[in-house]
């Protein structure tokens, strides 16, 4: 009903298909007829035509879906339509089982809709159009063509005849080329041919002077021609995600352009005219230092100035225009105008969380890093917008997002936002704020709150309503805020924890306010009972109300100091002040002890420990702490590139805990980082975080080239001030905190050195010899010869000969000091890697072609190739050439 009323149908039409006249009474209303929020849309379009004729072919606006089985039978009608202005055939109304559109069944159109002469309007995405229909290319006024999400190879040699096209988008589709024609389109203003597979464009592109947004995102083009720089109108050119290594210096001089985005491509070598240009989006691209600082553009909002910043970037400036800005990281800013008066240089950085100093409450879950925004305290004049991306608390129900800030002294939530971004499908929280601090993002439990005034009020949870908390008149004589959250506990965690299938628990209530005076009244409180007892079948005897301080370390009962009322599903009760409050039902007579123990492990994570080791290089470790539900996922996505022993057993740490890991039995790590105490890595556990870290390991003995079995073992750090006294006592002494210990094993070291080394800058290296002989070697001297040409780009170089980025950080932290040392050790890194690798000589060609050296790629196949001649004099001179020869002629054939 709410899709009829948007589209403008009426009540008749909302009915369903009782009746074609009433249906059409409705929707040929102002004679447009939106047939697409129907699953049978076309069987009441046959139907109204059969019934209707006369005012079917007066429709000017039809929509229909393409899902739809008599599509077939609706095509062969649309040609009588003769005033039809605007029609949309597309598919996407219905979804499968993971949520995805299904394309419609369209694949043609009859021949006989290209006499459509009033046609201005054409949408036919999400079909199975594999070619454009002819008939399109006869329309005489089509000023709007939309063909995304098909499966187009190439469009119509003529289509430049449609010449009143002004809005093209054939976004989604398989394009490999553009028809020359393309640049006919005179009047075209906005070309959208993004998600294709194009590897090249026309001069004729160029010829398209009123376009003004340009979309090419997402293709495969590794040059743009110099054409688009008679693109004067162009205020938008999208280039990003594609395979670009350059591009025209002369873009830089359009007059329009406000936005050139060039992100994510294989930019080497961009002009300067370019790379200083104000509207210039260079996100990632291997340019290393030669990115300009914050690039600016004019946002389609008003002209607001629009700050992208580079990962290397820390401050930005605002004026009193006001501007909007984006980090590397993600995060977003909005600057209204005049919310500074004078122009403010803003410093930013995003820290580790400390929890010496980010105080996590009771069953608070950290989502994010900290943001430090500087300088602190200044206060604006308007209200400063921040979004933050935050991983998704997916195992976390009943629970909400919100900012917190931190004072100077204290942690206070904001109102908080949230949103989930379509295309990136990130969560971020958004909140406002009049000065700058600190901030991050947490989960934490539903918190529903209200102000009490003197003539009382109401407060119920909206996690479970059954809770509610009545405030009588004379409660307070000022008015206070007052704060309520339930936690949920499940009879199935009760019986876990306590092992006693007896013990039931209602869920957990919290209650607190800004006013440290008792109310003047009692405040009345209703829980519901525990799971599976009603006031019919209630003991009295076995239940017990415990009281709780604000921190959750001591658990008193209550039950002989207040009046317990029983209705069939709850228990009341009055208080005069606030703190935590728990029903148990069970035949213990303390329960005080076991209600503590129960607590403390609900706040508490369910942890394994991996270590796995890569595959290619054994020596690099990575070290991990995941929560239970994650470990599965985790090894499947990791498991193509390392193999290790299994998770380990079962552990428990808290939210903020730290924890070591350290290696032993012969294996060793660096100790100069800073990461590492008294021999041992430091980790802090937080269970939507990384906590994560990839390392090398070595062997500080000789073990004379045999494998050396190791482990490493993690163990507890600082105990945490918030935990238990009874937990406290577990974690005693350095040896007491061990956790859990995982198995490693350095293989047998192959050779490194050779017996005769050739020294080169301190540096030696074993005999190679890469290929093989029919496709040539390359030898150590050859190596050699090309480490001294790589020069400042070897870290791409690395990365395209398939090192990992461990791997180029570690030669450049050991050679830090050293290029030609970096160079050599990475390249000779990756021989010894490949050497059995009878195809490393082309990967190496294709990594400096890859990497934009051409150069050296022509090198060593100049090499290979005065390889390839020896082999085959060798060959001659052994008597084998004509067997050669012959066994050349059978593969030719």
């Amino acid at each position: 009903q709410k899709m009829a009323e948007l589209l403008g149908l009426g009540d008749e039409c909302r009915e369903g298909a009782s009746g074609a006249p009433a249906l059409a009474a409705s929707c040929l209303a102002d004679n447009r007829l939106n047939l697409d929020v129907y699953p049978d849309g076309c069987r009441r379009f046959l139907r109204l035509f059969e019934g209707r004729q006369g005012e079917v072919v007066r429709v000017e606006f039809l929509r229909l879906s393409t899902n739809d089985r008599l599509l077939g039978t609706t095509l062969g009608i649309l040609p009588h339509l003769k005033h039809l202005k605007s029609l949309v055939l597309k598919g996407g109304h219905a979804r499968d089982e993971f949520g995805s559109c299904h394309h419609g069944s369209l694949t043609s159109l009859p021949p006989d809709v290209g006499n459509l002469s009033c046609l201005t309007h054409l949408d036919l995405s999400f079909n199975s159009l594999s070619t454009l229909p002819g008939c399109i290319l006869h329309l005489p006024s089509l000023r709007v063509l939309l063909v995304s999400h098909n499966s187009l190879v190439t469009l119509p040699e003529d289509f430049g005849s449609l010449s009143k096209l002004t809005f093209f988008s054939a976004m989604k589709n398989q394009l490999k080329d553009l028809p020359q024609s393309i640049g006919e389109l005179a009047v075209l203003q906005d070309l959208d041919l993004s998600e294709n597979a194009l590897e090249f464009l026309p001069e004729e592109v160029g010829n398209l002077h009123n376009c003004t947004e340009l979309d090419l995102s997402g293709n495969r083009l590794s040059s743009i021609p110099d054409s688009l720089a008679n693109l004067k109108s162009l205020r938008r050119l999208h280039l990003h995600s594609n395979l670009l290594v350059t591009v025209p210096a002369s873009l830089a001089s359009l007059p329009n352009l406000s936005r050139l985005d060039l992100q994510n491509n294989c930019l080497r070598a961009v002009p300067p005219e370019v790379q200083t240009s104000p509207f210039v989006h260079l996100r990632g691209n291997p340019l290393g230092e030669t990115e300009p600082s914050p690039q600016a553009d004019e946002s389609s909002a008003g002209g607001l100035r629009r700050l992208f910043l580079t990962s290397g970037e820390d401050s930005f400036t605002v004026t009193s225009e006001g501007c909007r800005v984006v980090l590397a990281c993600g995060i977003h800013f909005y600057f209204p105008p005049g919310a500074a008066s004078d122009p403010l240089r803003i410093y930013f950085r995003t820290l580790a969380p400390d929890p010496r100093w980010v105080k996590l409450r009771h069953h608070d879950v950290l989502l994010s890093r900290v943001l430090e925004l500087q300088p602190h305290g200044l206060k604006f004049q308007q209200e400063v917008q921040i979004w933050m991306p935050y991983a998704s608390p997916q195992t976390l129900h009943q629970r909400e997002v919100v900012v917190r800030t931190f004072s100077g002294q204290s942690w206070s939530d904001l109102r908080t936002g949230v949103e989930r971004k379509r295309k990136s499908k990130k969560h971020v929280a958004h909140c406002s704020v009049l000065h700058f601090s600190w901030f991050l993002v947490v989960s934490r439990l539903v918190q529903n709150e209200c102000k009490v005034p003197t003539e009382g009020t109401l407060l119920f949870s909206s996690v479970d309503p059954s809770i509610k908390v009545t405030f009588p008149p004379g409660v307070t004589e000022e008015t206070r805020s007052v704060k309520l959250q339930v936690l949920p506990v499940s009879a199935e965690e009760i019986e876990e924890l306590t092992a006693d299938a007896g013990c039931r628990a209602s869920p957990l209530l919290c209650l607190s306010q800004d006013s440290l005076v008792d109310f003047l009244r009692p405040v009345r409180i209703q829980l519901p009972l525990p799971p599976g007892v009603t006031g019919l079948n209630l003991d009295r005897s076995r239940l017990h109300l415990l009281h709780g301080d604000l921190e959750g370390q001591t658990w008193d009962d209550i039950t002989s100091q207040v009046v317990l009322e029983f209705t069939h599903l709850y228990a009341v009760f009055e208080v005069t002040h606030f703190s935590w409050y728990w029903l148990w039902y069970t035949t213990k007579t303390y329960i005080g002890g076991i209600a503590k123990k129960v607590y403390e492990r609900l706040r508490m994570y369910q942890v394994n420990f991996i270590a796995l080791q890569r595959k290619k290089d054994p020596e690099q470790v990575l070290l991990q702490c995941v929560p239970k539900h994650k470990v599965d996922p985790v090894l499947k996505k990791l498991q193509d590139r390392y193999r290790g022993p299994e998770p380990s057993d079962m552990v428990e740490m808290f939210e903020g805990e730290q924890f070591f890991a350290a290696f032993e039995h012969g294996i060793s790590i660096d100790m100069d980082r800073p990461d590492c105490v008294d021999g041992r890595l430091s980790f802090i556990f937080y269970s939507h975080l990384k906590n994560m870290k990839e390392i090398y390991v070595t062997s500080p003995v000789d073990r004379k080239g045999q494998a050396v079995k190791g482990q490493v073992s993690f163990y507890r750090g600082a105990v945490p001030e918030s935990i238990s006294e009874d937990a406290r006592r577990r974690r005693k002494g350095p040896d007491s905190l061990w956790l859990a210990t995982l198995p490693i094993k350095l293989p047998r070291l192959k050779p490194r050195w050779g017996e005769n080394p050739s020294p080169l800058n301190g540096f030696s290296f074993p005999p190679l010899n890469l290929g093989n002989a029919e496709t040539g070697y390359l030898t150590q001297a050859n190596l050699l010869s090309i480490a001294r040409r790589v020069g400042a780009d070897w870290q791409t170089v690395g990365l395209h000969l398939g090192l990992s980025y461990q791997q180029i950080e570690r030669i450049g932290y050991n050679n830090r000091e050293d290029l030609n040392k970096q160079i050599l050790d990475m390249l000779f890194s990756w021989a010894q890697q490949n050497s059995e690798d009878p195809d490393c000589v082309s990967k190496l060609i294709t990594a400096m072609k890859e990497s934009g050296r051409q150069d050296i790629a022509d090198e060593v196949e100049t090499i290979i190739e005065l390889g390839r001649q020896k082999y085959r004099e060798s060959i001659r001179r052994v008597g084998l050439e004509q067997e050669s020869s012959t066994e050349d002629s059978a593969i030719a054939m």
